[in-house]
C-alpha cells in the first residue's frame, strides 16, 4: 500500500516539475493568443473604416474582414503552439490532411465558399440589388461564406447556396439605372391605330418620371386577320419602375374604354417583382 502510495507521489511530483518548467512557456503562449485575437480586433475596426470609406461592396467588406481576423488568430495560435514545443510542421500536414478528407466529404460546402469568392470578386450583384435566379427572386439582404440571403417583396426569406447563383443565370434587375417598361395590347383589327399613337403619346408626355432619352418606342409591332399587336415601351428610372407601370395601366385602360378601343388582352412583358 505505502508503495504504491509513493508511486503516484512521485508521479504526481514529476508532472508537477514538467508544468513549473513549463510554467513561462505556457503563460508566454497565453500571452500571445491574447495579443493575437486584440490585434485582430483592431485589425477589424482598422479595415472596416477603410473599406467602407472606399465604397467597398459590403459583400466583399465583411468576407475580407472575417478573412483577416481569423487568418491572424491562426497565425497567433501556431505560433503559441510553437513557443509550447508543438512540432508545427507535423501540425500543419495533419490539418492539411483532415482538410483533403473533409474537402472530398464537403465537396458541395467548398463549392458553396468558392462561388462566395466568385460574387465578392465579380460582383454580379450586391446588397440590396433585386435578383432573380431558378424562380426565386428579391432583395439581396447578406452574402455569406456559403449562402446568400434574399427578402421577397411580400416579406419572405430565401437562403439560397452560392453554388446556384454562379452556375445559374442570374437576373440583377437593379444593375442599371434605366429600365423600359413594356407595354404589349392585342387589339381588334379594326382599332384605329391613329388613336393608340395620341394615347400613348399624351400619357407618356404627362407623366415627368418618363425619360426623353432614350425616347419611348410606340407603334404596330404586327397583324394578322384578327388583331394588331401594339406596342408602348417607354424608359424610367428603375427606382420608379412599378409607380410608373401601376399608373400607366390604369390610365390606359380609362382611355381604352373612353375611346371604344377593343382589345382581347394586355400582356405585359416585365420581370416580376
Amino acid at each position: 500500500m505505502e508503495e504504491t502510495i509513493e508511486k503516484q507521489t512521485t508521479i504526481f511530483s514529476k508532472y508537477i516539475d514538467i508544468f513549473t518548467d513549463k510554467l513561462p512557456a505556457i503563460v508566454f503562449a497565453i500571452i500571445i493568443i491574447v495579443i493575437g485575437v486584440i490585434i485582430a480586433k483592431l485589425v477589424k475596426r482598422f479595415l472596416n473604416k477603410i473599406l467602407t470609406k472606399y465604397k467597398s461592396s459590403i459583400g466583399m467588406v465583411t468576407f475580407m474582414i472575417n478573412f483577416v481576423q481569423v487568418t491572424i488568430i491562426i497565425i497567433a495560435f501556431m505560433q503559441a503552439m510553437s513557443i509550447l514545443g508543438v512540432n508545427t510542421t507535423s501540425f500543419v500536414a495533419v490539418l492539411g490532411a483532415a482538410g483533403f478528407s473533409i474537402g472530398l466529404a464537403f465537396k458541395e460546402v467548398l463549392s458553396n465558399l468558392g462561388s462566395c469568392l466568385i460574387i465578392l470578386f465579380f460582383k454580379p450583384f450586391d446588397i440590396g440589388d433585386f435578383i432573380s435566379c431558378q424562380g426565386n427572386e428579391g432583395t439581396v439582404m447578406e452574402i455569406l461564406m456559403f449562402s446568400t440571403s434574399l427578402k421577397t417583396t411580400d416579406n419572405k426569406l430565401i437562403v439560397m447556396p452560392n453554388f446556384q447563383l454562379t452556375s445559374n443565370p442570374v437576373i440583377n434587375y437593379t444593375a442599371q439605372n434605366k429600365r423600359r417598361i413594356d407595354f404589349v395590347f392585342n387589339v381588334e383589327y379594326d382599332t384605329n391605330v391613329k388613336a393608340l399613337y395620341e394615347i400613348s403619346n399624351r400619357l407618356f408626355d404627362q407623366d415627368e418620371r418618363i425619360l426623353s432619352s432614350p425616347k419611348p418606342l410606340i407603334g404596330v409591332e404586327s397583324m394578322n386577320n384578327n388583331i394588331i399587336k401594339f406596342i408602348a415601351r417607354p424608359w424610367v428610372k428603375t427606382e420608379d419602375y412599378w409607380d410608373v407601370y401601376y399608373k400607366l395601366m390604369e390610365e390606359f385602360k380609362h382611355e381604352f374604354d373612353q375611346h371604344g378601343i377593343k382589345f382581347s388582352r394586355i400582356n405585359l412583358m416585365h420581370p416580376t417583382n
